[in-house]
């Protein structure tokens, strides 16, 4: 993942601008159980992330080669060494933990702590500094995300293998992340890099699903409506925010807004399935929105 930086005065500039792309990321990156609720229930995980990868990269294509300057070799192994970590190992290694009968509650916990990784990987790596306050408001949000997991959590009977998988995954994106913010020597529009990355996905993901059985996609509307959600909102808003907003801020900043993913996926699954919303998902919501707050606060 490459960078193209904006002076850091932009953000000075547009006091609203973090707001903004605060909202789109959370809203981008809680969205993904959505689209999976549709599509996966005619096709195996695999298939699904194939699909998913293969049509974001296919559509990205065109304005990949037209707009933005000429792509090197050097610039495409580069992206498809972030691909293989930012979207294969990250993606696929969830998805196969739970394939392996990892409870998906704590999938998604342990998914969610991500920002804490970012946070203490940024010192060492990129010399950013929390302060008492980010690492108290960092604490406050780990615990209301706890809080909001606490009903779905369970230990389950996968093998040990696929616990130390989650963990794993969720490692090697807070590193993809961080050296997506100190990696600067390559110059590439984020639609640029997320072409060459979800295409180098997808050809994993083919091989993989490929061990499972064919790669033809399940003809239902519902398939179809999981992939254009997942496409759409899940990886072009998702990860382009997420991507855009490292070069504007510092890591653990951005990252923190992620702990905001369960509670608003809760309600995700209220809108659209109906699913019960608790008294507990609402304190976690409150506890979690005064430690992002915290974090995040200049």
């Amino acid at each position: 993942m490459t960078d193209t930086s904006l002076p850091s005065i932009t953000a000075s500039r547009h006091p609203l601008l973090w707001p903004l792309l605060a909202s789109l990321l959370i809203i981008g990156w809680s969205s993904g159980f959505v689209g999976i609720r549709y599509a996966n229930k005619e096709a195996s995980v695999m298939l699904l992330l194939f699909w998913r990868t293969l049509l974001s990269g296919l559509i990205l294509l065109p304005f990949a080669l037209a707009i933005g300057p000429g792509i090197s070799m050097r610039a495409v192994r580069d992206q498809a060494l972030f691909g293989i970590m930012a979207v294969f190992l990250y993606l696929g290694g969830f998805a196969l933990a739970i394939e392996q009968k990892v409870p998906t509650g704590l999938v998604a916990l342990i998914a969610d702590l991500l920002p804490l990784a970012i946070a203490v990987l940024s010192q060492p790596v990129l010399g950013e500094r929390l302060t008492a306050r980010q690492w108290l408001g960092t604490a406050i949000a780990v615990i209301g995300v706890l809080i909001v997991s606490f009903d779905s959590l369970g230990f389950g009977t996968a093998p040990v293998w696929a616990y130390a998988l989650t963990v794993g995954s969720m490692l090697i994106f807070a590193v993809a992340s961080v050296l997506h913010r100190k990696r600067k020597t390559l110059h590439m529009p984020v639609h640029q890099s997320l072409c060459i990355q979800t295409l180098m996905g997808s050809v994993l993901f083919g091989l993989c699903a490929l061990t499972q059985g064919s790669l033809i996609p399940p003809m239902t509307r519902d398939f179809a409506v999981g992939m254009i959600w997942l496409v759409l909102i899940a990886t072009f808003l998702a990860y382009a925010v997420y991507y855009t907003s490292l070069r504007l801020f510092p890591v653990a900043k951005v990252s923190a807004a992620i702990y905001l993913s369960p509670p608003v996926t809760m309600l995700w699954a209220w809108m659209l399935f109906s699913e019960p919303l608790t008294f507990a998902m609402f304190v976690g919501l409150v506890v979690t929105l005064v430690g992002v707050w915290m974090t995040s606060r200049t």
